[in-house]
């Protein structure tokens, strides 16, 4: 079954314009026909590496041709014989006989997963700085259910081009995003909030994941993604309790929620019923999140402002109060654009105070903008 998504992965590449060719060992090809690859690739496949025309040394040529490996799905037996060196076959063969970047995106059985062997095995190849696209939970090919299913197409072409493009640069650190509208409640069934989807912390926090962190998402729009950790809140309150146990060893913050400002006084105990006469609801100031966290050594703060007018004076005047290293500020109200979209254009501006422009763009680039301007941040310690 994994075997297919990587024909995904072909054509999410072939379509980014990456020129793709495709190794197939002799027991991939039993799975999916050499053609399906040529026909999506534009090349031809690889799967005998003594064939004539490859004179013996096709290995060679496309070990030195390429500018990443992608070992999409890596078996526990293909993860054995490239830790341990073995060359039987033309894929084992051109990584052995490569210098350049591996990508390596395992599938396979959860106990198999978690044997020791298997483990050693991925050790060996982390510590040869291969880049392990860690495998999701879900449903196997044995029926169960556990941790060993191949990551998703998107997920694994995501870090293929991260590696491509140099950007494995948070390899290591641990990354905290917020996401989503907070809701206060007001009785058991409504709620103060705001107009906050969620997509550009979850970007943020797909980026991250992407360039090599080790990612924990605190949302209010929990959607189960691969390759990080997701707690799910509600209230504010219940965001800054996570978020102080999520950063207590953090290197990044990335305070992308949009937490309400204000909390209803008191909570009713049962639902108000609808009455011919007005409500009068009574607001308290809602739990400065950044404020109350604050900052500390080692610890890179980023916050976002969303605001209707003088963008780039709120961002700054936020940017001090709560001692951030950076702010991003939107704003909202613009057709197309921030909250619920998936388009959004920003102003990152940091303590020092550096100032940068990202014009309308898919969230995901604006937060690939936007992390390398935290990288930038974070280099020269502004």
């Amino acid at each position: 079954i994994a075997a297919y998504k990587a024909i995904e992965c072909v054509r999410l590449l072939t379509e980014a314009e990456a020129e793709v060719r495709v190794l197939m060992t002799p027991e991939a090809t039993r799975f999916v026909a050499p053609l399906t690859f040529e026909a999506l690739s534009g090349n031809p496949v690889a799967a005998d590496w003594l064939a004539p025309q490859g004179g013996g040394e096709s290995h060679i040529r496309l070990a030195e041709w390429a500018h990443v490996i992608a070992i999409v799905p890596a078996t526990a037996n293909t993860m054995a014989k490239l830790a341990l060196g073995l060359a039987d076959e033309i894929v084992s063969g051109t990584v052995l006989a490569s210098r350049t970047p591996l990508v390596i995106a395992p599938a396979m059985n959860d106990v198999m997963l978690t044997q020791q062997p298997t483990q050693d095995h991925l050790d060996a190849l982390r510590a040869r700085r291969a880049v392990i696209v860690e495998p999701a939970s879900g449903r196997l090919a044995s029926g169960k259910s556990g941790v060993g299913r191949l990551a998703s197409a998107e997920r694994i072409v995501a870090v293929i081009e991260a590696v491509l493009a140099g950007r494995r640069t948070l390899d290591g650190l641990r990354v905290v995003v917020s996401a989503g509208g907070t809701r206060e409640a007001l009785d058991p069934v409504r709620y103060v909030g705001n107009f906050s989807s969620g997509k550009m912390g979850r970007a943020l926090a797909e980026v991250a994941a992407a360039r090599g962190a080790d990612v924990t998402l605190v949302t209010t729009a929990p959607s189960n993604p691969e390759g990080m950790e997701e707690v799910a809140v509600g209230s504010a309150t219940e965001m800054l309790e996570a978020l102080k146990k999520a950063c207590a060893d953090a290197d990044v913050l990335v305070m992308a929620a949009a937490v309400a400002d204000y909390a209803p006084e008191q909570v009713a105990a049962s639902k108000l019923r609808r009455t011919d006469r007005p409500l009068d609801l009574r607001l308290r100031p809602n739990v400065d999140i950044l404020k109350t966290l604050g900052p500390r050594p080692g610890l890179y703060r980023v916050g976002f402002a969303a605001e209707t007018e003088e963008l780039r004076a709120q961002a700054q005047q936020k940017l001090g109060a709560k001692q951030l290293d950076m702010i991003v500020a939107n704003q909202v109200g613009v057709d197309g654009q921030g909250l619920a979209s998936d388009f959004n254009a920003v102003t990152i501006v940091t303590a020092s105070g550096v100032a940068a422009e990202v014009p309308r763009l898919p969230k995901l680039e604006v937060a690939a903008r936007i992390w390398d301007a935290i990288d930038a941040g974070r280099n020269r310690g502004a």
